[in-house]
């Protein structure tokens, strides 16, 4: 573990060293990603200022929950994001062969190697659309509840990132997984707009076990206004697990099938 953390802490050093030489690599990820964050607040604006609610959740709450499924995106681009996207590249060119030699995990380093300071705003951003909207709201938001949120978001966190992971490790069997990408924007794209309460039938299957982006930012904020219950939290804890389960197994596989393109 001390290895592990040592590994981590020079990573960072020389990610923050790259920073300041080329502090264009602080600023772009600032404007691009918040150009992108104001366009989607517009487009969420024009879609909900003429709805009361949305399966039974008033403008409040999917305030709250935009600020939520935020919130865990722009975590995902200030940690693992930029370092996870290169993997396929890596695949295809047999860069990845640098890391298998490397007396670390390959996946490890991927994560960690491109965390990106430039995106940190995206989160403060979302924090500031959650607090709006907790105040749009008549709850009594106890520690216990925001405790019980912050957990939330983390389990749902870990759940983002073995999605991604599995998305692109695919590049280890597949020419190319740009179809898949194109998948996991479009999920990404519909539950970031749509709550997984307002969805039913197959589509809640689909968002709620096959890709579950649904339950992402809706558990959290069941959570927090003191609508989750027992059954709801253990298929969230359970669908985490078995994701992470999937994700270790697919990864695993991956490399054993993995031939370096250089070979």
């Amino acid at each position: 573990m001390k290895k592990i953390w040592r590994v981590f802490l020079e990573m960072l050093r020389l990610q923050f060293e790259t920073i300041m030489v080329f502090r264009f690599d602080f600023f772009a990820p600032f404007f691009v990603d918040g150009s992108l964050f104001v366009i989607q607040l517009m487009a969420f604006w024009a879609i909900y200022k003429n709805v009361d609610t949305i399966g039974g959740w008033n403008q409040g709450e999917m305030v709250i929950y935009i600020g939520t499924f935020s919130l865990i995106n722009a975590i995902n681009m200030v940690i693992y994001f930029f370092g996870l996207n290169t993997l396929p590249a890596k695949v295809k060119s047999g860069e990845l062969d640098l890391y298998l030699t490397k007396p670390i995990s390959p996946l490890f380093r991927l994560t960690f190697e491109k965390i990106t300071p430039g995106s940190i705003p995206l989160v403060l951003m979302s924090l500031c659309i959650l607090i709006y909207g907790m105040r749009m709201t008549e709850y009594e938001y106890q520690i216990s509840k925001i405790a019980a949120y912050c957990f939330w978001v983390l389990v749902m966190e870990i759940l983002y990132y073995e999605m991604e992971v599995l998305f692109r490790a695919a590049s280890l069997f597949l020419i190319t997984n740009a179809r898949l990408e194109q998948i996991e924007e479009a999920g990404i794209s519909l539950c970031m707009k749509v709550p997984g309460i307002a969805l039913y039938g197959g589509y809640k299957i689909i968002f709620y076990l096959v890709l579950p982006y649904g339950i992402m930012a809706t558990f959290p904020v069941q959570s927090l206004i003191g609508d989750m219950n027992w059954k709801r939290a253990l298929y969230g804890i359970g669908i985490v697990v078995l994701f992470s389960i999937l994700t270790r197994f697919v990864w695993k596989q991956g490399l054993r099938q993995y031939r370096s393109a250089s070979s």
